[in-house]
């Protein structure tokens, strides 16, 4: 209980973190009134959570902050095949392990797949899982375009199949992937050409960055680079599958299917968090 009662406070300042980072850092006492903490405990808390402090986090919000990461962060993914890619593979920086579904089943739109779905609290804001037997198969955040576009957004993909509501069943999942970060099993729904791009978008490391150009040259076609921007678009599974970390040549952030504000932070979260790591 006291887990998830921080756990929400957190989010709520990451909230107001986020609605303030054009306009300059907060300072520690204002941060520590908005959630009702006493600065010493927020500083404390926000730290063990986030893994740097209030202010150090606030400065990986600034609007040059992706242009930093394309300039000391930059993967560059050679092939698919160099990278090592193959369903079924365990991908140990991410903890997550997946499998594709068929093209035929793909092509039915669902039609015989259960997906059980649920709301959860996220760093991010509200978050919606989907899940089938196999794994996790859609997230969507819903901070920017609402709860009912979200659902429908993520459910329109699959016309065919039949939804469950079934939270409990999918809260280990949502835990690992919000909260303990352990191994997470992904069921990837899609065309063939966007599990592909999807594969190279598992290969980037948490912390740094690639464009939209190094994953159309990872996947084999390098003038693809507007079908691969598609497709990275249309991935159904944001933060697991990281699509958030896909930017253009010039370090521009480029476009993020639940808000470019979620996009901005995300990768502020796990700037932070790398920095944490390695300190």
């Amino acid at each position: 209980m006291e887990e998830n009662y921080h756990f929400t406070l957190i989010r709520r300042a990451l909230d107001v973190i986020d609605t303030h980072a054009q306009q300059g850092p907060l300072s520690l006492e204002a941060l520590s009134k908005e959630v009702g903490l006493s600065p010493a405990h927020f500083q404390r808390l926000f730290s063990q959570w986030v893994g740097v402090s209030p202010k150090r986090y606030q400065q990986y919000l600034h609007i040059d902050h992706a242009r930093e990461l394309l300039n000391s962060r930059h993967s560059v993914l050679d092939t698919a095949h160099s990278v090592g890619l193959s369903g079924g593979g365990r991908l140990h920086d991410l903890f997550v392990t997946w499998e594709a579904m068929s093209p035929g089943e793909y092509a039915r739109g669902g039609s015989g797949l259960t997906i059980y779905t649920g709301w959860f609290d996220s760093p991010f804001g509200p978050a919606l899982i989907m899940g089938t037997d196999r794994g996790i198969c859609g997230l969507a955040f819903a901070a920017e375009m609402g709860r009912t576009e979200a659902y429908s957004d993520l459910a329109g993909r699959w016309p065919n199949a039949t939804f469950v509501e079934d939270k409990i069943r999918l809260l280990p999942w949502a835990e690992a992937a919000f909260l303990t970060h352990k191994e997470t099993p992904l069921h990837l729904i899609g065309a063939p050409f966007q599990i592909k791009v999807w594969e190279a978008l598992l290969a980037i490391p948490s912390g740094h960055v690639s464009t939209y150009s190094d994953l159309a040259a990872a996947i084999g076609n390098p003038k693809a680079v507007r079908a691969v921007g598609t497709a990275v678009g249309r991935n159904p599974i944001s933060l697991l599958i990281p699509c958030h970390r896909a930017l253009r040549k010039s370090g521009g952030l480029g476009g993020y299917h639940w808000g470019l504000p979620v996009k901005r932070a995300i990768l502020a979260y796990e700037s932070a968090r790398l920095e944490a790591l390695d300190t």
